[in-house]
């Protein structure tokens, strides 16, 4: 959640850093309404406090003086009413700011560039020149057939449109995937680690998908669980509602689970191949850091994340994203995205975001400096996207006739 004091102190420059993420206008304006409502709640509240405490001072002068305490009395009685009622009315107007406060997307950093949609995202750089083909390449769902890998049929069959069977060799290439991911990861010092596939409502608030997004999330009916979108979510809250100490810091830690997405606003996109699916295999890179750490830690893992595409043999870009393609919790995001000669263009394989402290104060996760509890930074970021690295390894290792060469790092685990 963004900070709502500096919000309140800083409304003019909070609000532009917002619009530079697309929050309207009628929000900001709504969000002003709902500071002034508490702000005049909690004023009255104090002024009655201070009645209270002066009449209850001349208690004891009464007492002295001898005088009859029974209209003072019945004054008390009726202020401490009073202040119960106003305490409810102060209460409901924080309640009502923080509800608003949770669809409230993070504050983006200075240093992201101005721009509305993808179309204004920047090309940092390039790695690896694309393949020149003296044939022209196919797309990975022909690739598919051809080799028998990937069956779009019995996967709707099984589920529904947007799931898919891998078999053979696309299945153990799938697997090969998973594992030689999280042995870079766990080379690079994050600690693997095994997590539900399920959870709570709590912990998906805690890294910004509920409230804002539960259109988009797989509900298990009757109960307070939910399918997850991203490893991101278990990993960080891992630590949801504890009290680090700033030697246990920065925490690297890296999963692998399948993800689960409606893909409510992706009508249309995607429809053919496995580009867009409703499962998908992603292994995830978290970090848990001071604020002091977590720039260079982010860094860290784009790196990583390329390192892994460049070991493959693949192609990709590095693009900053603008303001307005950035998500929900992001302050910061770079998108690694994979050259596809089927289609001619590079696609998104990897998002790696820095949150700052956004998710750390929806999932109250704090260290100890010195005495002060501060909140930590959190960062995630694919290493990598499974599926699509399958697609990217189809398209760019094909051969004329259809068939498909492994990447030599891929040998030993195959």
């Amino acid at each position: 959640m963004i900070d709502l004091k500096y919000l309140q102190k800083n409304f003019d420059e909070a609000s532009a850093k917002l619009i530079k993420k697309g929050v309207d206008e009628l929000t900001l304006e709504n969000l002003k309404e709902l500071f002034k409502t508490l702000k005049s709640a909690n004023a009255t509240l104090e002024e009655a406090k201070s009645e209270q405490n002066k009449m209850s001072k001349l208690f004891g002068e009464y007492m002295r003086e001898k005088k009859d305490i029974t209209e003072l009395k019945a004054k008390v009685n009726e202020k401490k009413e009073e202040i119960v009622r106003l305490q409810a009315i102060a209460r409901e107007a924080q309640e009502a700011l923080e509800l608003v406060a949770l669809a409230i997307p993070n504050f983006p950093d200075d240093s992201v560039p101005e721009g509305a949609n993808e179309d204004d995202n920047i090309e940092l750089k390039k790695v690896l020149e694309p393949r020149k083909f003296d044939f022209k390449p196919k797309e990975h769902w022909e690739l598919a057939q051809i080799n028998g890998w990937i069956d779009f049929e019995r996967g709707v069959k099984l589920a529904k449109s947007r799931f898919s069977v891998l078999r053979g060799e696309a299945a153990r290439l799938e697997r090969a995937l998973i594992n030689f991911f999280l042995d870079v990861n766990r080379e690079k010092g994050f600690e693997e680690v095994c997590v539900p596939f399920i959870n709570n409502s709590t912990m998906l608030q805690g890294t910004g998908q509920l409230p804002k997004f539960e259109d988009d999330l797989f509900k298990i009916d009757g109960e307070d669980l939910y399918l997850i979108p991203t490893a991101e979510v278990p990993l960080t809250n891992l630590y949801n509602d504890e009290i680090l100490t700033s030697k246990e810091l920065p925490i690297l830690l890296t999963g692998y689970t399948p993800c689960f997405r409606k893909e409510a606003g992706s009508a249309g996109r995607d429809t053919r191949g496995m580009i867009r699916q409703h499962q998908f295999d992603k292994v995830e890179m978290v970090a848990i850091t001071t604020p002091q750490q977590s720039e260079e830690i982010f860094e860290m893992m784009v790196d990583n994340a390329s390192e892994i595409l460049t070991k493959l043999g693949l192609p990709h870009r590095v693009i900053e994203l603008c303001g307005g393609d950035l998500g929900f919790s992001a302050a910061r995001t770079i998108d690694l995205e994979v050259w596809l000669p089927g289609q001619d263009k590079y696609r998104e394989i990897s998002s790696i975001s820095n949150t700052r402290d956004f998710q750390a104060r929806r999932a109250k996760i704090r260290y100890k400096d010195g005495k002060k509890n501060v909140l930590v930074n959190t960062l995630n970021g694919s290493a990598l996207a499974v599926g699509r690295t399958l697609v990217a390894i189809m398209e760019n290792y094909q051969n004329e006739d259809g068939t498909i060469e492994i990447p030599e790092v891929l040998k030993n685990y195959m």
